[in-house]
């Protein structure tokens, strides 16, 4: 991020709750990844990767029509001491490393941006405070690139938090190097008018751990595509993510695990909740085992409560494997309403209707927020969810 800057779904419908899953598999994109914007056509929006998403609500950025502005995105990074914290122009050798852009938004961010920030922690390194990085919007547009990127064995934390008002595109890389470990929260608490489109790259080496944990409360729409790739066998990945999607809002997740090599693990589960009309959360997720990638074992849920009517969840999990010679793959997808069991037990044990529905959700989240780790991040978190539940009665 720069510095200072066609398979048909089904749907179900209960009242005015509607609610699409399916498990076709969807995982190769109608265009071949590339930096280039010019390979990607203009979405129409009715296009396997665009056909959930509001393309008129993107504001230009799917079509070229948004033009960056000097105040669209400050950026501020917090490291502890022996981390290196550089902007660098578009000819450093470290960008692109982890993925190439698989859409024409993700393109357009690539060519567009003037610098990046890359942050570097030494081999060896153990980190015992997180990396900061608060990327706040001024009001304009943006075009952005950060990366991250440890040494061998190295470990760190590191928090990405998104505030303030923009038009935001933007790639962040993260680069493991062999038995690295590296957690990331990215936090999106937009002001209510922003647009947020991104493309999250993982290259895991061989034996590291990368953990992600993806949390997504404000914006007009946000639109995010976590994608890993594994660098060598025994490399390990964890996807969590929670949303709390709100009256009007549109916030979607594309996630890809690309099992590309031998005896790799991942485990992604996302939770949601939603309330208020028109209220739309997309999740995608698209795991791909090659036939190369033997020995692989790896699962994927998404699980959604919605809280009132009005709302839209379109749940998609995908799995597609060209080899017989896994561990283990699955995937789950569930969305309803509250467990009326739930609620009875907690009101005939003398708890108000309205406690007993926070406390519900609390604990739909809480397994969640618990795999953060930073006690003043998880406390945040659990409140601004105590806030839009108090919003809603």
């Amino acid at each position: 991020m720069a510095e200072a800057q066609n398979l048909p779904t089904g749907s179900t419908t209960a009242g005015s709750i509607a609610v699409a899953a399916e498990s076709t598999v969807a995982t190769r994109m109608s265009a071949p990844p590339s930096f280039d914007v010019a390979d990607f056509p203009v979405p129409h929006g009715r296009e396997e990767e665009w056909r959930f998403t509001p393309l008129e609500r993107l504001r230009g950025l799917h079509d070229g029509t948004a033009v960056a502005t000097g105040g669209g995105v400050k950026v501020a990074i917090e490291a502890p001491e022996g981390v290196t914290v550089e902007t660098v122009g578009r000819d450093d050798a470290r960008l692109g490393r982890a993925g190439t852009p698989v859409d024409r938004v993700a393109a357009q961010a690539y060519s567009s941006f003037e610098q990046a920030s890359v942050v570097t922690v030494p081999k060896e390194a153990v980190l015992t405070e997180p990396i900061r990085i608060a990327v706040h919007g001024e009001g304009g547009v943006a075009y952005g690139h950060q990366i991250v990127e440890l040494g061998a064995f190295a470990e760190a934390v590191v928090v990405i938090d998104h505030t303030g008002d923009a038009v935001l595109a933007a790639n962040v890389d993260y680069v493991l190097g062999d038995g690295a470990k590296l957690t990331v929260v990215s936090v999106q608490d937009w002001d209510e008018t922003a647009v947020h489109v991104g493309q999250h790259n993982a290259l895991v080496g061989r034996d590291a751990s990368f953990k992600s944990i993806v949390v997504t409360f404000g914006g007009d729409l946000v639109r995010l595509h976590p994608r890993v790739n594994y660098a060598g066998t025994g490399g390990e990945a964890e996807l969590f993510g929670l949303y709390f999607t709100d009256k009007g809002q549109h916030q979607e997740h594309r996630l890809l695990v690309d099992h590309n090599t031998p005896h790799c693990k991942s485990n992604a589960a996302y939770k949601g909740a939603l309330q208020g009309d028109g209220a739309h959360a997309v999740w995608i997720g698209d795991v791909l085992i090659q036939a190369a990638a033997e020995g692989t074992d790896t699962y994927e849920m998404n699980r959604n409560l919605v809280l009132t009517d009005g709302a839209r969840v379109d749940s998609v999990p995908n799995l597609e494997i060209e080899t017989g010679e896994i561990v283990g793959a699955g995937h789950a997808s569930a969305t309803g309403r509250f467990d009326d069991e739930q609620l009875f037990y907690l009101m005939s044990r003398g708890i108000g209707a309205e406690e007993a529905r926070r406390l519900v959700v609390r604990g739909f989240f809480a397994e969640l927020v618990q795999q953060i780790g930073l006690p003043d991040v998880e406390e945040r978190l659990m409140e601004k969810i105590e806030a839009e539940l108090k919003a809603s009665v």
